[in-house]
């Protein structure tokens, strides 16, 4: 599959005349609890010719290649990505610590990781936490069974909010460092659940764990409380104009 991924990373090069300075996985492969059918979710960076910005017209700033069971490929353009990162965008910023990377321009991936610590914004992270782990609460973990691989995607996002909050720095993407915050009887029952999950697919189906859904109940009430205390987002532009300028030509 990695054979697979980088020729596709070179027809996007090729087809649409960019250059991929950045592409890493960035589903539950990169997060650390894949499925055997779990599909590959690649975001990639990409930065197009000195002409494509003399336009006086904005243009597309997204490539999207068709999706099917096994691959999602979709990239940013470099001046989109630069405008999130500015924005401390919670997705990005994973892209940026996966673990499993395809390609890269190390000067460049260098340069922004550097730049991370100086655009987090703890309040705006949060509340992108926040969301996707009350979602999962309100929405999947509900009824008499319940799909095991969302306990994951409630347990992921709350812990990085625990993070934040204890900790006020970037929250790493990988489950399997977050989950030091665990207490060990509820890592034991993280234990069994990864056990599980990496045998069966991914709409495979559980009683509902009620350990786990207190756990969860009570640490978005404690991360919701801590909102308020965190800063917000760094707008400086002028560092990333000039890395945009360095990377563009």
């Amino acid at each position: 599959m990695e054979t697979k991924i980088k020729q596709s990373l070179f027809e996007v090069e090729t087809q649409y005349n960019v250059n991929v300075v950045y592409a890493s996985e960035s589903g539950s492969r990169a997060w650390g609890f894949p499925s055997p059918d779990s599909d590959y979710d690649v975001r990639f960076i990409y930065v197009h010719n000195k002409e494509y910005y003399l336009s006086v017209d904005e243009q597309r700033d997204v490539i999207e290649l068709p999706i099917n069971d096994l691959l999602d490929i979709n990239g940013w353009e470099l001046r989109k990505a630069l405008r999130l990162f500015r924005k401390s965008n919670g997705p990005l910023f994973e892209w940026l610590q996966s673990p499993i990377v395809y390609a890269q321009n190390n000067e460049f991936i260098d340069d922004l990781k550097n730049l991370m610590p100086h655009y987090f914004s703890p309040r705006a992270t949060m509340h992108h936490y926040l969301s996707m782990a009350k979602t999962v609460l309100e929405s999947d973990l509900v009824g008499g069974e319940v799909r095991l691989k969302k306990y994951f995607y409630a347990l992921r996002p709350i812990l990085a909010c625990r993070w934040i909050a204890d900790r006020r720095e970037v929250p790493p993407m990988e489950f399997g460092k977050l989950r030091v915050l665990l207490a060990n009887d509820l890592n034991k029952i993280v234990d069994d659940l990864l056990k599980q999950k990496a045998v069966v697919d991914e709409k495979y189906m559980i009683k509902p764990i009620e350990q786990l859904h207190s756990f969860i109940k009570s640490e978005i009430e404690y991360c919701q409380k801590a909102v308020p205390g965190l800063t917000s987002v760094n707008t400086d532009s002028d560092t990333l104009n000039n890395l945009f300028r360095k990377y563009v030509g």
